[in-house]
C-alpha cells in the first residue's frame, strides 16, 4: 500500500466528473483494485478492466523502449500490438502518449497498416428480424455494415452528452437542421454519442452514428462516409472545439469560415478586431502565469473575470476581486484547459447584458431577436433570466446594437448563426463576446417569434441567401416574452448556490403575455418561484440603487407588505416616511438577513450587491433563500418586474394559451 493511500481513498470517496481520472491516478501509485472497489464502491469487474488498460498503455511504453531507445520511429509499432490497442478502447492520443508521438502520426500509422474501424448496425429488432435501421456505432472488428450511399450528404455534429451548458438546446438547433437540409435533398448524417436526445431519434437524421465527439472519431466516419460538408455550428462548444482539426485534415466545413471562428475565439485577434472597428469593449489580456495575469491587473484594475479558453458553460469562469482569488481561479482556469492561456477581462459591475441571436450570409446580417437580461451583469446568461423584446433599452443603445451586430458579422464573414452579447453601463454599449455558432437562446427566439431560426440559418450554411429565404427584418413580437432558468440546488442540500460567470442550471421555462408583469409573473411560476402576494421583504442594495429603492419600497409598503433591510438601505428608505425593520448583515452580530429568512419573516428578498463583501452577503442570502423557498431578485429591474408582476396577479388573474393557438391568432389577426 503506497504511502499516499489514505489520501487517494478519500479522494476517491467523493464522487466528481474527474474521479475515473483519479481510479487510474490511484492504480498507478500502487493501490490495489480491492482498496479502489471500498472507496468507490466500483464493480471489481470494471476495475479488472481499467487495469487491462492501464497496463496495455505500459506495454506500448515497453515496446518502445525495447525498440529504440526514446526515439523509437512510429513505424516499429507493430500492427498486431496497435489492433489490440484499438480493440481494447485506447484512443490515437493515448496510444500517442504512450509512445512518445503525436496524434496524427498514430492514425497515419493505423492507416497504414489497415487498422481503421469498421461500423456494426444496432439491432432494434432483438434478431427476430433483419434490422435495417440506420444506427451505427464502431467496432474494431473486421466487418462493416455501414454501406454508404453515393448521395450527396452533409454531417451534422451534435452537442454530446448532457451536462450543465450544453444541453438540449443545441439538440433542438441539430434537429431543425436535419430537416431543412432533407427538405433541400440532401442525405443527413448526424454524429452524436448521447442516445437521449431528439437528435438520436430513428426518424430525424438519414443516418446516424453512435460516436464520441473527439476528432479521432469524427474523421473516421469522415473517410468512410465522404460528405460533402460538414456543419459544426448547432451542437454548442464541443463541435465548435474540432473545427480546427477538421479543417487541417481537409475537411469541408460549411457555413462561417474555420479562420472566421478562429478569430471569434482567439481573444487576442479578436480584441484587435474590435479596436478596428471602433467597437468598445471591456479591457481585457492573456496570462500563462500568475506573474503575468498580475501585470493585466495592474493594468486594467479589479475587479477581473477570469476563464478558460475553449471551454462550455461558462466553466471555471469567476470573478476576481484580489490577488488571493485571482490565484485560486487561474489555477482552477488551467485545470480545465490545460495548455491554453488564461483569459482576464474587466469585470463591469452594475451593468446590464444583452444577447442578440443573429443569422448572416455574408452579404446581409438580419437579427432574429434582441434579449435583455434581467440579472446581473456577471451571471452567466444561461442562468439569467431574459425578456424578448427588451423593455427598459433605449432606442439610441438599440441602434448601437444592431450597428454593431451588422459590422461584426460582417467582418467575420459569417455565414449562419451567430450570437453577440453586450454590456450597458453609463450609456457606453460594450461588446463582451462574439460566438459564431448557435445559443442556447435560439429556440426560445423561435419559439417566440414563430420563425425557425435554426433551419433558416442551415439552408444558409448550404448556400442559400436570406433573400432567397425570405428573411430580411427582425421578425416582430406580440407581446413580451420571459425565458427563466431552472436551477437545482432544492434538490442538492449542501450544493454551492452561488451564480456566477459559470452555468448552473439544469433547464429553463418561458411565460408570454401582452405586459411584461404578467410575462415574468408566468415565468417565475413555471420555474416554481411564487411571487408572494403579501407578507415581508428585505431590501438591501448598494449605494447606486438606493433612490430607486425607495420608490419599490413604497410600492410594497402601499400594497401591504412589511418592510426589512440593512442599515444603509433602511436610511434610505426612512428618508422617505417608509416603516423599516433594521437587521444586520450576514455574518455580523444581532438578528441577520439569514435569520429573518430562516424565521419566515420575508417572503421576497431584493438584493443588488456590489463588491466581494457584498457578494458574500448575498450568497449567504441566497443559500438561505434556496432552503426555504423565498424569490431573490439580484437587479433593480428584476425587482421592479417582480413588484410589477405581483401587481398584476392582485388586480388580474393569469391566463393560459399554447404558443400554437398564439401564433394561430396572430395569423388570422
Amino acid at each position: 500500500m503506497p504511502a499516499n493511500a489514505a489520501n487517494w481513498q478519500a479522494a476517491l470517496h467523493v464522487p466528481t466528473a474527474e474521479r475515473l481520472s483519479r481510479v487510474a491516478e490511484g492504480m498507478a501509485n500502487g493501490l490495489a483494485d480491492a482498496e479502489i472497489a471500498e472507496a468507490t464502491g466500483f464493480d471489481p469487474w470494471f476495475l479488472a478492466q481499467m487495469r487491462e488498460i492501464l497496463d496495455l498503455e505500459e506495454e506500448i511504453r515497453d515496446r518502445r523502449l525495447e525498440t529504440h531507445a526514446d526515439q523509437s520511429p512510429i513505424a516499429n509499432l507493430q500492427s498486431s500490438l496497435l489492433r489490440r490497442a484499438k480493440r481494447l478502447g485506447l484512443s490515437d492520443a493515448m496510444i500517442a502518449a504512450a509512445w512518445g508521438t503525436t496524434e496524427d502520426a498514430v492514425r497515419r500509422r493505423r492507416q497504414d497498416v489497415g487498422v481503421v474501424p469498421g461500423y456494426y448496425r444496432v439491432d432494434t429488432c432483438a434478431a427476430e428480424f433483419a434490422a435495417h435501421t440506420p444506427y451505427l456505432y464502431s467496432t474494431y472488428e473486421q466487418d462493416c455494415e455501414a454501406r454508404p450511399t453515393d448521395r450527396t450528404k452533409v454531417m451534422i455534429l451534435g452537442g454530446g452528452p448532457n451536462r450543465i451548458g450544453q444541453g438540449i438546446e443545441f439538440d433542438y438547433c441539430c434537429v431543425q437542421a436535419c430537416w431543412a437540409l432533407r427538405e433541400l435533398g440532401l442525405e443527413t448524417i448526424m454524429v452524436n454519442c448521447n442516445p437521449e436526445t431528439v437528435s438520436t431519434d430513428y426518424d430525424t437524421a438519414d443516418r446516424l452514428y453512435f460516436e464520441p465527439l473527439t476528432l479521432e472519431d469524427v474523421l473516421n466516419v469522415v473517410e468512410l462516409e465522404r460528405p460533402s460538408g460538414i456543419i459544426v455550428q448547432f451542437g454548442g462548444q464541443t463541435p465548435i472545439n474540432l473545427t480546427a482539426g477538421l479543417h487541417a485534415a481537409g475537411v469541408p466545413i460549411w457555413g462561417t469560415p474555420p479562420e472566421a471562428i478562429d478569430l471569434a475565439e482567439d481573444r487576442g485577434r479578436f480584441g484587435a478586431l474590435l479596436q478596428s472597428l471602433d467597437i468598445d469593449h471591456p479591457q481585457w489580456g492573456l496570462a500563462n502565469s500568475l506573474a503575468e495575469a498580475r501585470t493585466v491587473v495592474e493594468r486594467i484594475g479589479y475587479p477581473v473575470l477570469v476563464r478558460p479558453s475553449f471551454v462550455l458553460g461558462g466553466r471555471a469562469m469567476a470573478i476576481a476581486y484580489d490577488d488571493e482569488s485571482l490565484l485560486h481561479f487561474l489555477q482552477e482556469a488551467a485545470l480545465v484547459s490545460p495548455g491554453n492561456p488564461v483569459l482576464i477581462d474587466q469585470f463591469i459591475e452594475d451593468a446590464f447584458e444583452v444577447d442578440v441571436d443573429a443569422i448572416a450570409d455574408s452579404e446581409r446580417v438580419v437579427i432574429a431577436g434582441v434579449m435583455q437580461h434581467i440579472e446581473e451583469a456577471g451571471v452567466h446568461s444561461g442562468d439569467s433570466a431574459c425578456v424578448l423584446p427588451p423593455y427598459k433599452i433605449s432606442l439610441y443603445h438599440l441602434s448601437i446594437i444592431r450597428d454593431y451586430t451588422e459590422k461584426l458579422g460582417k467582418a467575420l464573414g459569417v455565414r449562419g448563426l451567430m450570437n453577440v452579447q453586450y454590456a450597458i453601463k453609463d450609456d457606453v454599449v460594450y461588446v463582451i463576446e462574439v460566438n459564431p455558432r448557435a445559443s442556447r437562446t435560439v429556440p426560445f427566439v423561435s419559439k417566440a417569434t414563430g420563425v425557425p431560426v435554426a433551419k433558416i440559418a442551415a439552408q444558409v450554411q448550404a448556400g442559400k441567401s436570406l433573400a432567397e429565404l425570405g428573411f430580411t427584418k427582425t421578425p416582430e413580437v406580440d407581446g413580451f416574452f420571459v425565458k427563466e432558468a431552472v436551477l437545482p440546488f432544492d434538490k442538492l442540500p449542501g450544493a454551492d448556490t452561488r451564480l456566477s460567470p459559470e452555468m448552473r442550471s439544469t433547464g429553463e421555462v418561458m411565460g408570454h403575455a401582452a405586459h411584461f408583469a404578467h410575462a415574468f409573473a408566468k415565468a417565475q411560476l413555471a420555474a416554481g418561484t411564487h411571487l408572494p402576494s403579501s407578507g415581508g421583504v428585505l431590501i438591501t442594495v448598494n449605494d447606486f440603487d438606493k433612490s430607486a429603492a425607495m420608490k419599490i419600497g413604497r410600492d410594497l409598503h402601499r400594497m401591504g407588505f412589511a418592510l426589512y433591510a440593512t442599515s444603509g438601505t433602511a436610511v434610505a428608505l426612512q428618508k422617505v416616511g417608509l416603516p423599516v425593520v433594521v437587521v444586520e448583515k450576514a455574518f455580523q452580530p444581532g438578528r441577520t438577513t439569514v435569520d429573518v429568512i430562516t424565521n419566515g419573516d420575508v417572503n421576497l428578498i431584493i438584493n443588488t450587491p456590489l463588491g466581494q463583501q457584498a457578494y458574500a452577503d448575498q450568497q449567504a442570502m441566497y443559500s438561505a433563500a434556496i432552503r426555504h423557498n423565498v424569490p431573490l431578485m439580484t437587479t433593480l429591474s428584476a425587482a421592479q418586474a417582480a413588484v410589477n408582476g405581483i401587481k398584476a396577479l392582485r388586480e388580474k388573474g393569469l391566463t393560459v394559451r399554447s404558443l400554437q393557438e398564439h401564433h394561430a391568432l396572430r395569423k388570422i389577426g
